[in-house]
């Protein structure tokens, strides 16, 4: 069952992930730097630092690539190269949760936390936090996309599970 449910997250995230994109690149330019007020500050930081985290939780859970220095750091200096960024990753989390079994998803990945204590996190619950950190903060980004007048399709699981024919479980 959590191999199934997180195969169909893994997908889901990459479904609006893509539409998310899909609308920020209708900005303008000036709008999409633009300082929103947001945590980050701008769509493009934002999606920056949804990437940056990824990226350091992906380095944990499939071992691969280096962890950024921060997880506030720009990753990539243009919209092209952060939507970019965001499919190979999104493409990279699917194929990591396609490899994991159920002993693997069970599995703690170990690491010292960034306050210097030894931690260990059952692969599936970090799994979990990553795309439960990418929805909060694309929350953040719906709202400065809303407030430059544009419109967002559904982002939420159901439409997604509707939209792909998923929805029988």
């Amino acid at each position: 069952m959590m191999k199934h449910y997180l195969t169909l997250r893994a997908e889901h995230n990459q479904w609006v992930n893509a539409r998310l994109f899909d609308v920020a690149a209708l900005l303008s330019e000036a709008d999409y730097f633009a300082d929103r007020g947001a945590f980050f500050g701008s769509v493009h930081k934002t999606l920056n630092h949804i990437v940056a985290t990824d990226l350091f939780w992906m380095h944990r859970i499939d071992g691969n690539g280096d962890a950024p220095d921060g997880l506030g750091a720009v990753q990539h200096a243009t919209f092209a190269d952060t939507r970019a960024a965001r499919v190979a990753l999104d493409a990279r989390i699917v194929a990591a949760v396609d490899g994991l079994d159920d002993a693997g998803l069970k599995a703690p990945i170990r690491f010292k936390a960034r306050n210097g204590e030894d931690v260990a996190i059952a692969t599936n619950l970090m799994v979990a936090n990553l795309f439960n950190h990418e929805t909060h903060h694309r929350g953040q980004v719906h709202a400065m996309l809303t407030a430059f007048g544009q419109e967002v399709p559904p982002l939420d699981f159901f439409p997604f599970l509707m939209a792909t024919g998923r929805s029988k479980g």
